[in-house]
């Protein structure tokens, strides 16, 4: 992938763009390309961010989940609890790491199993 085409990581969107995107939208912008992602879904993924994803699930790591599940690939939530300490946006909010840098783990663990051809 030449520089002019490569993903942007999905944390340079996390509320950094004109629109403010949340953590689960950021996650969906930073994978429009690869997903086929139209603006209006990630707009509807506003709902998912900050605490408000499905039992308070990290919003990033609930895109994620999202995303991985509709290629039929494996669950990325053990890796991203031994990472993180936790898969809860209240447990983990503002411990060891940013926001920012919960996107930035989702987003890698993402593109590593898209792009891992070992299943």
């Amino acid at each position: 992938m030449d520089n002019q085409n490569k993903r942007m990581k999905s944390d340079l969107y996390f509320h950094a763009t004109v629109e403010n995107l949340n953590c689960a939208q950021a996650i969906l912008k930073g994978f429009q390309k690869e997903f086929s992602i139209s603006d209006q879904e990630i707009e509807k993924f506003r709902a998912w961010g900050g605490g408000r994803a499905k039992d308070g699930v990290c919003g990033a790591l609930f895109a994620a989940e999202q995303l991985l599940s509709r290629i039929g690939k494996q669950s990325v939530i053990e890796e991203f609890r031994k990472n993180a300490g936790g898969i809860l946006c209240s447990d983990i909010k503002e411990k060891q790491f940013t926001c920012a840098e919960y996107v930035r783990m989702a987003d890698e663990l993402v593109q590593m199993n898209i792009f891992n051809n070992n299943d």
